[in-house]
């Protein structure tokens, strides 16, 4: 296999004009309407002389809002960019917010959009659009709410970091965007889980949970690098216990989370940046990856390539 604010009071104390800190918090409260128009202004301005950015776009319109972006604040900041002024010209004091929602933003949603190939019919079409998958495989039921932040008590008092989909175990769990197997195996409080890190660095997304006695794709392993959309496990209950490959969890689902890591010393501390993901997996929830089981395992039915990675497949 290969291998996202809170209240403008509290931004104006973490955000300094020109600093080496990197940023310590992120609250990404961007709707998944609000995400879906911005990109789509994206795709449909891509060959037009004035190319206009999801990012840019989302930016603007946190600026505007405090960080709470809705549909009419997005379609306005569109609409602003799309005229002759800068963002500095259309914010004006408000412009000194712009690089952290910029930064924030980019670090968020960085690898979720862009150029890739997808192999239909014997022949790789390329696309420009949403390019990261939904963590579910195609053809498989969940369902799903906003559970971040709501309180659990294993081992300690804590806050739950990631959405959970509830499914049928087995379900074949993806890959939602290409990087690297940072981490596999058990964890008392995940179980059976993965964590792949994105080629950026700057994303490392946590999938837990997984099935008893089959919890990874056949052949992955620590170090490994995967495609958006690769089959990396399969859905299951387990964790909640120091005993490996134990079904602690009473329901079974996926637990999916997204850390940023803006600098390493982020990576494992007790201030680690997890963002609330719901929005962003109602968004991918129109872009799953297509698997099927052969004789050979398990294969995808559209082979995928990230043409802002890699270069476009030859014959």
């Amino acid at each position: 296999m290969k291998r996202v604010f809170v209240g403008l009071l509290l931004l104006s104390l973490m955000v300094l004009p020109v600093s080496a800190e990197p940023i310590k918090w992120v609250d990404f409260q961007v709707s998944k309407e609000a995400m879906e128009y911005a990109l789509n202004q994206d795709i449909v301005t891509l060959d037009q002389e004035k190319h206009t950015g999801w990012i840019e776009i989302l930016s603007l319109a946190a600026c505007r809002t405090g960080g709470s972006c809705g549909l009419a604040s997005v379609k306005q900041a569109a609409k602003d960019l799309q005229g002759d002024k800068s963002p500095e010209e259309l914010l004006g004091s408000l412009y000194k917010y712009y690089s952290y929602y910029y930064e924030a933003y980019s670090a968020v949603l960085g690898g979720l959009a862009g150029s890739y190939a997808i192999e239909k019919d014997g022949e790789f079409v390329p696309c420009y659009g949403l390019k990261a998958f939904s963590p579910i495989a195609a053809g498989y039921g969940y369902s799903h709410c906003d559970d971040f932040g709501v309180g659990r008590s294993f081992g300690f008092r804590r806050k739950h970091l990631g959405n959970d989909l509830m499914g049928s175990l087995g379900t074949p769990i993806v890959a939602v965007e290409g990087g690297v197997v940072e981490a596999m195996g058990w964890n008392r409080y995940g179980g059976w889980r993965i964590g792949i890190r994105s080629f950026d660095s700057r994303r490392y997304y946590y999938y837990a949970h997984l099935k008893k006695d089959a919890p990874f794709a056949p052949g992955l392993a620590v170090g490994d690098t995967v495609s958006a959309g690769d089959l990396i496990g399969f859905m299951g209950r387990t964790g909640y216990s120091d005993k490996e490959n134990t079904n602690n969890i009473e329901t079974v689902h996926l637990h999916f989370g997204m850390e940023l890591v803006f600098d390493e010393s982020q990576k494992e501390c007790n201030s680690e940046i997890w963002v609330d993901v719901y929005q962003i997996v109602r968004l991918l929830s129109s872009h799953r990856s297509s698997l099927q089981k052969g004789e050979n395992g398990w294969q995808r039915v559209y082979p995928y390539v990230d043409l802002d990675l890699e270069d476009f497949p030859k014959e």
